[in-house]
């Protein structure tokens, strides 16, 4: 029997719309819009620069009762403050739980690449929590971590945040909560994270700089300074 949750009606219905609505209409910025939107901030971002939801039509917070336009003034004005929602009078709404998560057709073959990126990128997140996080089972978690997959080939890891499989939040928390799991502290664990991928951008970065100044010379080195003195002759 499915179980009831009870949605707090005074926060969006319909986030991504009411960040796209915030990004278009306001100067706040993009941490004030994910705080009240309770999305991740790359993900608003992402809004932003037109990477993810293409197409979504914003949804004013001002017109569905959330938000004042004086209380998104004071927010511009000082960045340091959150959007606080105005308080309704309504009671919570019980909804009957979705049960697994549904993907879209076109999504569909999406997912063993973003299980190849879970399995690879992130041990710390459970197979039960994958099959949460894009919809699947563990017998395809399993056959693409042993690379028995029917077409492991063609799987190459993709962030399942970036195809649109979960949220960025929603990766996130599953990675919390694996590192509390194993007794770590994810603040921790996440800051090792982004200090690894910021090492390995400098790397690849100084590896190129150092690629194009081995071919500058090189280039140098094979052209010869065309000899005239045949045409000076008389």
């Amino acid at each position: 029997m499915a179980k009831a949750t009870r949605v707090d009606i005074s926060k969006p219905i319909m986030p991504k719309a009411t960040a796209v609505w915030l990004i278009d209409n306001t100067l706040l910025t993009f941490n004030q819009i994910a705080e009240f939107t309770e999305l991740h901030t790359i993900e608003v971002q992402a809004l932003a620069d037109g990477d993810i939801g293409k197409g979504i039509v914003g949804k004013s917070p001002i017109d569905e009762g959330l938000l004042t336009q004086d209380e998104i003034k004071k927010c511009e004005e000082d960045n340091s403050k959150s959007l606080k929602a105005e308080k309704s009078k309504l009671p919570p709404i019980n909804i009957r739980s979705k049960g697994p998560r549904y993907t879209p057709v076109s999504k569909r073959g999406d997912k063993p690449d973003a299980i190849a990126y879970l399995v690879k990128n992130h041990p710390e997140i459970s197979d039960a929590q994958i099959c949460k996080l894009v919809g699947t089972t563990k017998p395809t978690i399993k056959a693409i971590r042993e690379r028995s997959h029917a077409n492991i080939a063609n799987i190459r890891p993709r962030n399942p945040a970036d195809l649109g499989l979960c949220t960025y939040k929603e990766l996130d928390a599953a990675s919390a909560k694996g590192h509390k799991a194993a007794g770590r502290d994810p603040e921790e664990e996440l800051q090792k994270r982004k200090d690894a991928l910021a090492q390995k951008s400098e790397n690849a970065a100084s590896a190129m700089s150092e690629s194009n100044d081995e071919s500058g010379e090189n280039s140098g080195e094979g052209t010869s300074a065309f000899d005239f003195s045949n045409f000076l002759k008389s």
